[in-house]
């Protein structure tokens, strides 16, 4: 049996054919020369519909008075290149239809002279599922939001009830430790409403948390609130919310603390707070006062006070290193470095 051949003009015409991209062929009058079997699909079209007509045909009718000079713009150009670069570009089907398309367009020489080889894509799958994951990305926001909310309306009911029970105690010494623990809710509740109020639920701004939690613990120690100054040095530090809370509840302690015991019987004196990000994803925070610093007969290690063993323990939850300077000024500096995967 003899072995069929074909040409190359015939070889050609069928992987023009079976490319898995639509492609349409323009003359320098913009009229269709060829288009494959993609192309028919993609469009609607058959190709003896569209053989001899103009290519506005395939795009949407308010496009089309300005396409001629784009087309001429290119032919005069010559070189293979994207079309409507930085714009959303539209083509139009048979039924009217519109759906959104890439267009990458070549010169091509022929014995017919110049011609317009445009290869075309359909984006309306891609389109989709682009829509697809940004429905499901403000969904995930929209529920984070939510839960932040929930959680920090939650605290505050702790917050109100713990309040409750110190107006009704006659004992000084309970009401102290109930406002000690006012203020640890306050400070995990002003964590989740700074998510609350951020766009990016990710990321803890602690500048904006320092700003609402400091004036507050002022507050809460009466005339203190006149005689210290309080400093916050934050450099717009963002936390993981697995940082944020353990450091936010060491920030309300040590400076809880200092509150209470640095500036007694009406003396003024200042407290500053640092926290700044160093090089790799290293965190250090600083607690520092001049007021009347920590006794030297004080051991900080096997200390009765349940703030510093707070400061502790969270400072193991950290993974941190904390250093303790007693006076001139006392200060805290506590250093860990971020989770990277949180």
């Amino acid at each position: 049996m003899a072995e069929q051949r074909i040409g190359l003009n015939e070889y050609l015409g069928q992987a023009f054919d079976r490319i898995p991209v639509a492609m349409v062929v323009v003359n320098q009058k913009g009229e269709i020369t060829r288009l494959n079997q993609l192309a028919e699909t993609t469009f609607g079209y058959t190709s003896s519909e569209l053989i001899g007509q103009q290519v506005e045909v395939l795009i949407p009718s308010r496009y089309r008075p300005a396409h001629p000079g784009y087309r001429q713009g290119f032919l005069a150009e010559t070189n293979a290149r994207p079309m409507g670069a930085g714009r959303d570009l539209s083509g139009l089907r048979k039924d009217g239809s519109e759906f959104p398309v890439e267009i990458g367009i070549n010169p091509v020489q022929t014995g017919e002279g110049p011609m317009i080889l445009s290869v075309i894509l359909d984006l309306s799958e891609r389109k989709q599922s682009e829509k697809r994951i940004q429905d499901a990305l403000q969904q995930k926001d929209l529920l984070l939001r939510e839960v932040h909310h929930r959680v920090k309306n939650n605290l505050q009911v702790i917050h109100s009830l713990l309040d409750l029970q110190a107006l009704k105690s006659k004992d000084s010494e309970l009401v102290d430790m109930l406002r000690d623990s006012q203020n640890r809710v306050r400070s995990m509740s002003l964590i989740h409403q700074t998510l609350y109020q951020s766009q990016n639920f990710a990321q803890v701004d602690f500048q904006r948390f320092l700003g609402e939690l400091l004036p507050r613990l002022t507050e809460a120690y009466g005339s203190l609130s006149n005689q210290v100054r309080i400093v916050i040095n934050a450099h717009d530090v963002k936390l993981p919310i697995n940082e944020a809370i353990p450091c936010g509840l060491i920030v309300n302690e040590l400076v809880s603390n200092a509150l209470k015991h640095g500036f007694p019987a009406h003396q003024a004196g200042q407290v500053e707070v640092d926290i700044r990000e160093v090089e790799g994803n290293w965190i250090e925070l600083s607690i520092s006062d001049d007021g009347q610093g920590i006794p030297d007969d004080l051991d900080l290690a096997r200390t009765d006070s349940l703030g510093l063993q707070l400061v502790n323990l969270l400072t193991q939850q950290l993974h941190g290193q904390l250093e303790i300077q007693r006076a001139k000024p006392t200060r805290f500096s506590l250093r860990f470095q971020l989770d990277t995967a949180s």
